[in-house]
């Protein structure tokens, strides 16, 4: 009879049974008649116990030959254990080695500098913490997914390679056959616009890139953004829309991955209260409220991540900032009927410190406004033609925002620095592995 392969999450489907399990050494020990071996395959860690006077001779031999990271694969019988790692433990009857680990692998069990674990980043990826924050991130991205899915929302690709930017921030270019200049997008937003005519509501998820010399924690040179955009939503169904998003993924991940969340010691009580409706701020009061607490920030100003930070004490959830002064903004955000110093705009703050996970506004509709922005940010027209064509041929009032992913993860998951919440991060000084 063939035994069965299983991962090391499906042992409790075979209590009793032999099972064949394939995966990585993560510790050893030997008291001389009977060895351990802790193995860990991306689904759980399990340990397997050798007994000497069980196995047959070159079994054991083979143990001694275990390192760290050595790829093997065990049978033995899958039986409960409520002290083992995982709690399953396998009795041992036979071992095969795959791959052997030289003494030599980089990361030890002791403490090492961030920088040269980001150096060996690719060996980094397999430790608790980092398989935590992955797997959080997992669940962000399909809540993410399932959430726009459970309301009607078309998923639309948008290009990497654009010609026309979205903001001011800094921009990779790169010659593009005989069309001139083309951009790695910052935003798939311009896009989603054109799409949010066709579909109604949509979203687009993926890599966006910025250039900007920033070494700050909340800063990569390439993450991921997911962006909605949704026809005939104003500025208020739009901060509605969000809060209900963030709730949302903030709750997949503390009802699926509490054991990632204890692995990283996250409070999770600083997460359960993340509910609608949150807090709204405008401006000009945020502005008020910064400089009571001592900050020097001056009307059309942007909020820096020390004024965010002061904003956001005493509360329980994220807060909207609303409706910032056109300068700070950009060019395609509606001018505000209200006070035409400023646009119907929105950043979303989160708790504990965490700054800006979101960024949104209802978009100007109005052609000749928009025209006229786009001249005064000396942005060229003719990469717009396309853009302001949308305000020519049956406008309509629509609203969007970004949410930055790495940002969310990183609030989620209680980590200081961005860093951490994507596989192989690219920073200003970081571009291997």
């Amino acid at each position: 009879m063939t035994i069965p392969h299983s991962r090391i999450a499906e042992l409790p489907a075979h209590a009793g049974t032999t099972v064949r399990v394939r995966g990585w050494v993560t510790h050893l020990r030997s008291s001389g008649k009977v060895a351990f071996i802790v193995l860990r395959d991306g689904s759980g860690l399990l340990q397997a116990v050798l007994v000497k006077n069980a196995v047959a001779p070159e079994t054991w031999e083979r143990f001694s030959q275990l390192t760290q990271e050595t790829s093997v694969e065990i049978t033995g019988e899958a039986r409960p254990d409520a002290r083992a790692p995982g709690g399953f433990e396998l009795g041992v009857s036979e071992l095969t080695i795959y791959g052997p680990s030289p003494l030599d692998y980089p990361i030890q069990p002791k403490e090492h500098g961030v920088d040269f674990l980001l150096d060996n980043r690719h060996f980094w990826l397999r430790s608790p913490r980092q398989r935590a924050i992955a797997r959080i991130r997992h669940e962000a991205e399909q809540a993410i997914r399932d959430f726009f899915y459970e309301r009607d929302f078309t998923l639309v690709d948008t290009p990497i390679l654009t010609a026309a930017i979205g903001e001011r921030s800094g921009l990779f270019s790169t010659e593009y056959f005989d069309e001139g200049t083309a951009y790695l997008a910052q935003t798939g937003q311009l896009y989603g616009e054109a799409a949010a005519a066709a579909f109604g509501k949509i979203y687009c998820f993926g890599p966006t890139f910025r250039a900007e010399k920033s070494k700050t924690r909340r800063h990569l040179t390439e993450f991921w953004m997911v962006e909605p955009e949704v026809a005939f939503n104003d500025s208020d169904a739009n901060m509605r829309l969000q809060e209900e998003f963030v709730s949302y993924i903030v709750a997949r991940c503390l009802e699926r991955r509490r054991p990632e969340l204890a692995e990283l010691e996250r409070d999770v009580s600083k997460l359960e209260s993340v509910k609608p409706p949150f807090p709204r701020v405008d401006y000009t009061d945020a502005v008020k409220i910064l400089q009571g607490k001592g900050s020097t920030v001056q009307w059309g100003d942007d909020l820096g991540a020390e004024d965010e930070a002061l904003l956001v004490e005493g509360y329980d959830r994220p807060i909207f900032v609303f409706n910032y002064p056109k300068e700070a903004k950009a060019f395609y955000m509606k001018e505000n009927p209200a006070d035409p110093r400023t646009v119907l705009c929105d950043d979303c703050l989160a708790p504990e410190g965490y700054g800006e996970i979101i960024g949104g506004s209802q978009r100007e509709d109005d052609h000749d406004k928009l025209l006229q922005r786009i001249h005064e940010e000396k942005l060229p027209v003719d990469a717009y033609g396309w853009y302001l064509d949308l305000r020519k041929y049956g406008t309509f009032v629509h609203a969007g925002f970004g949410l930055g992913l790495e940002r969310t993860v990183g609030w989620i998951c209680g980590t200081p620095h961005i860093r951490e919440t994507i596989a192989f991060p690219r920073m200003m000084n970081r571009l291997r592995p």
